[in-house]
């Protein structure tokens, strides 16, 4: 018996539209490894009529005052809070991920951060108009940037896309917006939900592949391109919008050090760093992937978070007991498992190290000891559920072990010792840093990095203020 799968459509210019060419892809439930949907692949005639749609639709949705725009997002928001089973189900199906955890972890957060970016639009600050040369007053204009580019990840295909058009729409720009192509479905739902609020053409999605994405930032009509995902999509974007000069905002991959001090509190420090690094398994660029513990502690603390990860469950989406899903797809799969088995022989897989089931691409919760500092692993974003754990002797040598890698997105710092934890804040190289903590987020406060985890900040007044552009306007005031 064939399932017949389920069509995805692009959404360009307030209408669901197949593929210009009509080819696709097939959609892979990774909590079963079957297809359940094909999305379309679009190519440049697909991008040419989004880019046009939007652009089209910039002039009237720029010049909207930014009350207009506050109470469109709001609907937005409201609309999301209504069809939350919809989107939960649908991103379910896109990731595997386990449904009640979407549903507290991922729209409440979703809903949120639209409502904060709604406010953000009706609190633009600049400098007050002033006299600085005799005879002429100065002001400055804050205006959007035009037509936005944005490409979203797989690991969290809802709520990154949030992060990149809340922002945009409440600045007065216009999105294309590309989901992955293992991810389309939630992004299309989210289109539909959108598309019967905003104006038409403000709005796009197009799905598609690499070369969709391409397309999309190698573009003459947009003014700034956006994309999270993988250091090497970064640095491809970037070399491609540098033709144009387009505005670049990336938010690439993650290493965190997770620095534990022989004064902090074990039995926290384990529960939370487990949660924090195979939550979503793993797959998040903020995880609690990389462990770094004084060397008085190391084996208390590394025989605690090997029992943690034996007491951690994965399985499938309805199951409620379980803190996180599959892997997103047959090559990530690959990839984590290919770091496990590249192993030099100094390390130690202290819990976990294999594939769970023959069914779908689950990976079990993961400890591994005994690393050096130059191994693959510790370098080298894994984007699984896989913790690392190496032992440092005294401050200078935990911030060295820290820092000591090209990632610097986020950190934290586990601590009783107030004037350590300043100091470590201070020297640790990354864009967040957390003390006696690990991965909580607020709309308020900025996320971004350094290095090569990319630049720009999502999040925050600050995300809010990378989608608009500065003008400076003089004009004479003597008769």
């Amino acid at each position: 018996m064939t399932t017949e799968l389920r069509r995805l459509r692009n959404y360009i210019d307030g209408e669901f539209r197949d593929a210009a060419d009509g080819r696709t892809i097939e959609v892979v439930n990774p909590a079963t490894g079957q297809p359940y949907a094909t999305s379309p692949l679009s190519g440049q005639e697909d991008v040419d009529a989004a880019m046009a749609a939007a652009a089209r639709a910039f002039p009237a949705w720029r010049d909207s005052t930014p009350a207009e725009r506050q109470r469109v997002l709001l609907k937005i928001a409201d609309a999301f809070e209504e069809r939350a089973e919809e989107l939960i189900a649908a991103e379910s199906e896109n990731t595997g991920k386990p449904l009640e955890l979407t549903r507290t972890e991922e729209v409440p957060p979703m809903v949120d951060q639209i409502r904060f970016f709604a406010g953000a639009a009706r609190l633009l600050e600049g400098r007050s108009a002033g006299e600085y040369m005799e005879g002429l007053t100065s002001i400055v204009r804050r205006e959007p940037v035009g037509v936005c580019a944005q490409v979203a990840p797989w690991n969290y295909p809802m709520m990154m896309a949030v992060w990149k058009f809340a922002p945009a729409l409440a600045a007065g720009n216009t999105v294309v917006l590309k989901p992955s192509d293992t991810t389309p479905a939630s992004t299309v739902l989210l289109a539909e939900i959108i598309g019967a609020i905003v104006p038409k053409g403000v709005f796009n999605v197009i799905c598609g592949d690499r070369d969709t994405g391409r397309a999309m930032v190698e573009h003459k009509t947009p003014a700034m391109a956006s994309i999270t995902g993988s250091v090497r999509a970064g640095m491809q974007v970037a070399e491609s919008a540098a033709k144009d000069v387009k505005r670049v905002h990336l938010e690439l991959g993650g290493k965190a050090p997770v620095v534990v001090f022989e004064d902090a509190d074990i039995a926290k420090a384990v529960e939370d760093i487990a949660v924090a690094g195979y939550f979503n398994a793993g797959q998040d660029c903020t995880a609690a992937t990389r462990v770094l513990v004084h060397e008085s502690i190391h084996d208390e603390f590394v025989a605690a978070l090997a029992k943690a990860a034996a007491e951690t469950k994965t399985g499938q989406p309805d199951d409620e007991d379980v803190l996180y899903g599959p892997l997103n797809n047959a090559n990530q799969l690959k990839q984590v498992a290919g770091f496990i088995d590249r192993l030099p022989a100094h390390a130690k897989v202290e819990a976990g190290g294999h594939q769970v089931g023959e069914q779908g691409y689950f990976y079990a919760p993961t400890v591994v000891s005994g690393l050096k500092q130059d191994d693959e692993i510790i370098q080298n974003e894994v984007f699984g559920p896989v913790i690392t754990v190496q032992s440092f002797t005294d401050e200078a040598q935990a911030l060295e072990y820290a820092n000591g890698v090209e990632y610097a997105l986020a950190s934290s710092v586990w601590t009783k010792d107030h004037a350590r934890a300043m100091r470590m804040s201070k020297n640790l190289d990354f864009g967040c840093v957390w003390i006696n903590t690990h991965i909580p987020l607020v709309a308020e406060m900025p996320h971004g990095g350094f290095k090569k985890s990319g630049y720009g900040k999502d999040l925050s007044a600050y995300g809010f203020e990378d989608y608009t552009r500065i003008k400076h306007v003089m004009t004479s005031i003597e008769g």
